[in-house]
């Protein structure tokens, strides 16, 4: 009788340890690496074992799997008996036939031990390690990382195993839990985080953001019947004209055809002669227009342009025509809304 409560006990401290291995599992690849890592750049011993952890997360999952598949096992050989045989009598007190009592009292044994395993050795830590996984992964990895260690050789063997496998399917085995979220999922968790009021984007510049990355050259440039422009041989007087009527300081330069050659900006003659105050700008103050194809995407456009240095950008079609101008200052407007620049369109 003794035998058979300690293996009620052994049952009980089986259905514990295996539910360390299902929670630590779902904790190393649900937790955040934001969250730990500041902790382990503080100097927190079990962030940063719980980073180790986040990062060899192919052999962290082998770790859990063999003790919940050791733990499993275990559970039904050493309870089963001692559960079955506490059982034989109360069965045999209801005055049961002894044929009945041995398959009855399988099964009763079996409902139960598979009760117990699947609510108190799954679910239970599966769900609290969702719902902490940051908190879980701090108290479980440690542990989880000194098993894997204790039994390297033989959870080596099973990874690689199981790597082999993928291999002969063409899928190339990742060892980091994947913590990189594509612009979709971004979106939707700023969306969720809105919604549920954890995430205040009163100036829209997030959702303006996202925006952002689908837009092209031709949504943001401007059509050359919009813009204010000048001759190419304007002088230091046309542009002082241009700026106190209509306001800006940037213009562009277009020949005898309509196309843009150039712009200049007001700072680009202010320093210039009196006896050239009439004259057309020198050449080497206009400054030159970058060309960027209309269906280019606009973060790209962006990036072309921060690297030329130029704050304006000529758009042009798969002909090589001019569609367009694209202003610096309007990429800039589609991420943080409107800037107060001299420089306006129309």
């Amino acid at each position: 009788m003794s035998s058979d409560w300690l293996g009620i006990v052994a049952l009980f401290v089986l259905l514990i340890v295996n539910a360390f291995f299902v929670g630590a599992e779902f904790a190393v690849i649900s937790a955040r690496r934001s969250q730990i890592e500041p902790k382990a750049e503080a100097g927190s011993r079990s962030a940063k074992t719980a980073l180790w952890a986040m990062e060899h997360a192919t052999l962290m999952l082998a770790t859990s799997q063999l003790g919940i598949t050791v733990c499993s096992l275990l559970i039904l050989n050493v309870s089963e008996p001692a559960i079955h045989h506490l059982l034989e009598v109360p069965l045999h007190a209801i005055g049961l036939p002894t044929d009945v009592i041995g398959p009855l009292g399988f099964a009763i044994t079996l409902l139960l031990v598979s009760f117990l395993h699947v609510v108190f050795g799954e679910m239970v830590p599966k769900n609290l390690s969702f719902s902490v996984p940051d908190r879980a992964v701090l108290l479980l990895a440690p542990p989880l990382v000194f098993v894997a260690r204790v039994f390297k050789p033989i959870i080596w063997l099973l990874n690689s195993a199981a790597n082999g496998v993928l291999l002969l399917f063409r899928v190339q085995p990742k060892n980091e839990a994947n913590s990189v979220f594509t612009l979709g999922e971004v979106a939707n968790i700023v969306a969720q985080s809105t919604k549920e009021g954890v995430l205040t984007d009163s100036s829209g510049t997030l959702n303006a953001a996202f925006e952002f990355t689908e837009k092209k050259v031709s949504d943001v440039a401007i059509g050359m019947d919009g813009l204010v422009t000048l001759p190419e041989d304007a002088s230091p007087a046309d542009l002082e004209k241009a700026v106190s009527q209509r306001g800006f300081s940037r213009y562009i330069l277009v020949n005898e055809a309509g196309e843009p050659t150039g712009y200049l900006h007001l700072k680009d003659v202010v320093d210039l002669d009196e006896d050239e105050y009439t004259e057309p700008v020198p050449p080497k103050r206009i400054r030159q227009l970058v060309s960027i194809f209309r269906n280019t995407d606009l973060e790209d456009a962006l990036t072309t342009m921060r690297r030329s240095g130029s704050h304006v950008a000529r758009a042009f079609d798969e002909s090589g025509a001019t569609t367009g101008v694209l202003f610096l200052e309007d990429i800039i407007e589609e991420l943080v809304g409107e800037v107060q620049d001299a420089t306006r369109r129309i």
